[in-house]
C-alpha cells in the first residue's frame, strides 16, 4: 500500500456555519465549498491547507454516524484520512493482514473521492479513512 499523504482531517460539528466562522473567519482558511453526501447522512465543507484539507462534517439526520459521534464524544476530530495510490489494492492488503475494515469495498465520498474506513478497534481507537482521488 502506498500512502501519498494526509488527505484531510474530519471534524464533526453541530453546525457548518458556526464551524466556518472559526476556520474561515478566525484562521483565514479559504472555504472551498460544501457538499451533501446523502448515503452517509452528512454535509461536508472543505478548507484547504497546503496539500491537505480540514473537512467539517455536519449530520443531516439524527441517526447519522456524525450525529452519533457527537452524541457520544462531542464535537471534534472524528477521523483522519490518508490519500492512497490504489484504494482497491490497499484494502486487499489490509484484509490479507487481518485488519478490521468497516468498508471492504470502496464507496463514494465527497468531491468524487473513492473512500473506505478502517475499524477503530484495529487502529488504536482512531477512525481511519483511506481516500483515492482521481486526477490528483
Amino acid at each position: 500500500m502506498k500512502i501519498l499523504g494526509i488527505d484531510h482531517l474530519g471534524i464533526a460539528v453541530k453546525s457548518i456555519e458556526e464551524g466556518r466562522a472559526f476556520w474561515n473567519g478566525v484562521l483565514g482558511l479559504a472555504f472551498a465549498g460544501a457538499e451533501t453526501v446523502a448515503e452517509q447522512k452528512v454535509t461536508t465543507a472543505f478548507f484547504p491547507v497546503g496539500e491537505s484539507e480540514v473537512e467539517l462534517l455536519e449530520s443531516t439526520a439524527p441517526d447519522g454516524p456524525v450525529a452519533r459521534f457527537i452524541e457520544k464524544k462531542g464535537e471534534g476530530i472524528q477521523h483522519i484520512a490518508f490519500r492512497v495510490e490504489d484504494l482497491d489494492a490497499a484494502l486487499a492488503e489490509l484484509k490479507d493482514r487481518g485488519v478490521a475494515l468497516i468498508d471492504a469495498t470502496p464507496r463514494r465520498g465527497a468531491g468524487g473521492a473513492r473512500i473506505a474506513f478502517l475499524h477503530p478497534k484495529a487502529t488504536g481507537g482512531v477512525l481511519v479513512e483511506l481516500c483515492e482521488r482521481p486526477g490528483r
